[in-house]
Parts: structure tokens; sequence; C-alpha cells
């Protein structure tokens, strides 16, 4: 497995929680379209990077833009949006309501 990029973000932690959002479940880090820099998430993106968030369009959805961050693990936009709220690799949950904020990251 490639080593594990940067997260960048506000207090994350080495299973990429941040200070928006440290749930146990809370473990998913992206790939900004805008920027190609990985984030804990947009709220950090936001206080962090200087720039306007863009949306990954839906014509992306196969990079790799998501990271499971209690393995390390890489995986497409597309095969993240039709998990079970969990890695595809190691069987980490994912929280569900990650969900409610998809339109944020992912043109829908």
């Amino acid at each position: 497995m490639p080593l594990r990029p940067a997260v960048l973000g506000l207090n994350v932690d080495p299973e990429t929680r941040c200070a928006h959002y440290h749930s146990p479940r809370d473990v998913v880090a992206i790939r900004m379209k805008c920027c190609n820099v990985w984030y804990a998430c947009r709220d950090c993106h936001d206080a962090l990077a200087g720039h306007v968030a863009q949306q990954w369009p839906r014509a992306e959805r196969d990079v790799t833009a998501i990271l499971c961050g209690v393995c390390g693990a890489q995986t497409s936009i597309r095969s993240y949006l039709k998990s079970a709220d969990a890695c595809l690799f190691c069987d980490a949950p994912f929280n569900p309501g990650c969900r409610e904020h998809h339109h944020l990251y992912f043109e829908m």
C-alpha cells in the first residue's frame, strides 16, 4: 500500500478526525478537487486553504480521492459513494451522517 498522504485540518488526529468531526466513525479524509490536497473535512479546507472549494464532477467518480483514516487505504469516489458506510479494505465503520454532506464534495 502506498504511503499515507498528509491530511491537513484543524487538530487532525492519526485517523483523520478533526476539530469539526471527531466521533469514532469520523475517519474519512478527502483529496479536494480544487487544490489536490487531502483535508479532514470541508470545514478544515475552508479554514486553511485560502480559496473556494470545488465539487468533484460526476464525470470524475473514478478518481482516487477518499482515504480511510484507520488503514490508510485510498479509494475512488465511486467506490466510496457505493460503500455501506465502511472501508472496503479494513471494514472500519464510517459515519453514515457524512452522506448529508456529499453535495459539498461531489456533484450530485
